[in-house]
């Protein structure tokens, strides 16, 4: 049966609950960021409004981000309009790229890994967790406790960045390497991530994607948002592997072409609505 977009809820809970913040930052990444022109308070609560945000959490999620410095306002009599600040345009930017870049199709590999040997004090499970989170964003996957790894060898520099931030630089070793003769390369993948969990969420993300057809620009506009929303969340959930380490018939492939063709056939409806939704006031 086809449902119009609109509140709904599956048996997985919509990939989580997005937080208001979380919205409003795609939002402006999404619109705000590509024309540069600021935007007036009451467009983005009426748009929130849409996304099933409160009047009062839109508030609260605007206020929150001027006081990260990503937005900052004017007013025009009794009104205030929001604009980019540069570290808010930077900070937009680069989650950008790194949304369109991660759904943009495959990746070569040159068979060589980045492995990744680090000392922390058994004893120190704060700090312990915070290099997994870190190294994990990053794109590396843990194999045990010390040893992580990846097939994306220009990721050396960011991992470097982590443990000079956690203090675990000294004590640490990097090598690049190509593989052996014993053991399986995919089955290395899996040891170091969890594929199955990452795959299931793809397929939440093709059924909520596949239930979506929006007959006007208005709900065009809200059905982009909350695409963009729910595929920013892959490039920090799956560590982008070449296909030679991938399972067969792998469901990412899939959601990164549907996200691409909704993205596209979408976007000129989602963007009439949002001139209306911006320029009538």
């Amino acid at each position: 049966m086809e449902v119009v977009e609109g509140p709904f809820v599956t048996r997985r809970q919509e990939l989580g609950a997005a937080s208001a913040r979380s919205l409003l930052l795609t939002v402006l990444g999404e619109f705000v960021l590509p024309g540069g022109r600021p935007v007036w308070t009451a467009s983005l609560i009426e748009l929130l409004a849409d996304l099933d945000v409160a009047e009062k959490a839109a508030r609260q999620a605007i206020m929150r981000t001027a006081d990260s410095g990503w937005i900052a306002a004017s007013r025009i009599g009794r009104e205030t309009r929001w604009s980019l600040t540069a570290a808010g345009t930077r900070l937009l930017r680069e989650g950008t790229e790194r949304i369109y870049g991660f759904a943009a199709g495959d990746r070569s590999w040159d068979g060589r890994w980045l492995v990744l040997t680090v000392g922390v004090p058994e004893n120190n499970r704060a700090l312990r967790q915070r290099l997994r989170t870190q190294l994990g964003w990053a794109g590396l996957g843990c194999l045990d406790a010390g040893t992580w790894v990846t097939p994306r060898v220009d990721r050396e520099q960011e991992a470097r960045r982590v443990l000079d931030e956690l203090g675990l630089r000294a004590g640490s070793w990097s090598f690049v390497a190509t593989a052996g003769a014993v053991g399986d390369e995919r089955t290395l993948a899996r040891t170091a991530w969890d594929l199955d969990a990452i795959e299931r969420r793809y397929e939440d993300f093709l059924d909520l994607v596949g239930r979506r057809r929006p007959r006007t620009d208005r709900q065009a506009l809200v059905a982009q948002v909350r695409l963009v929303q729910e595929w920013r969340r892959f490039p920090l959930l799956d560590p982008g592997l070449p296909r030679e380490l991938l399972p067969p018939r792998w469901s990412g492939n899939r959601a990164a072409e549907v996200f691409r063709e909704r993205h596209a056939g979408w976007a000129p409806r989602a963007q009439r609505a949002w001139e209306e939704l911006t320029e009538g006031r």
